[in-house]
């Protein structure tokens, strides 16, 4: 249904048209109450079943919890790959001269996610443990939101700006099943909750980044560019 949304394109993104016909979606982003019928990718509905899992035993066992929908996380120590860690694997390509693409959606690059510094979400698992009445027995979209989005392309200008160091990347017009346009996580009601916002914008955590590389290359050099040997 994320692919069904009105959206615009412009220079270098797609954004989400301001009048929407499905509840829950806004330039803002997606919010709790847009629907989750219909097909989500195999990975998406393990996310969903563990949510159902979490509510049904709160029904019978009297559990209490909190449900955190989470974004784009990122930040240093995320150990990416071409399904997992997009920031991540962007700068560290960028960082060690390895080529990248922009696969989907006509191969430009516009697809577009909002950012989550780890150290953001930390800081709100903080909070929900220090006041758990607050937040309990709800369902929150946890995300950067609208001011923290990148799509591929800006990513890519942020990483050549920072690094200093421009790469290969090739482009596949071809969109993989389940791959999404736009997600951008509208973080407004968990907000409302004790004012938990996220702090860390896209350059800084695109920084924090870049500053782990450089203090740890040696190590992760066997990781990014030469797995499995030293």
């Amino acid at each position: 249904m994320l692919n069904h949304l009105r959206f615009l394109e412009e220079e270098t993104r797609f954004s989400l048209a301001p009048e929407q016909r499905v509840p829950g979606a806004s330039p803002a982003g997606i919010s709790e109450v847009f629907p989750l019928a219909g097909a989500r990718s195999l990975y998406g509905m393990t996310k969903l079943a563990a949510e159902l899992m979490v509510e049904e035993y709160a029904d019978a066992y009297g559990l209490r919890y909190i449900i955190n929908r989470c974004g784009l996380l990122t930040g240093p120590w995320q150990m990416a790959k071409s399904d997992q860690g997009v920031m991540a694997l962007w700068m560290s390509a960028h960082y060690f001269h390895r080529g990248l693409s922009y696969i989907g959606f006509q191969g430009t690059g516009k697809q577009v996610r909002d950012v989550l510094h780890i150290d953001d979400f930390c800081d709100l698992l903080v909070d929900q443990i220090q006041h758990f009445s607050l937040y309990s027995g709800q369902r929150y979209n946890v995300g950067g939101g609208l001011v923290n989005t990148l799509s591929l392309r800006e990513t890519t200008r942020l990483c050549e700006e920072i690094t200093g160091n421009r790469i290969a990347i090739s482009s596949s017009a071809e969109t993989r099943p389940a791959d999404v346009r736009i997600y951008i996580s509208d973080h407004r009601l968990i907000s409302s909750v004790n004012g938990w916002w996220p702090r860390w914008d896209v350059r800084r955590t695109l920084m924090d980044i870049f500053n782990w590389l450089r203090a740890e290359e040696m190590q992760l050099w066997s990781l990014f560019v030469s797995p499995g040997k030293k």
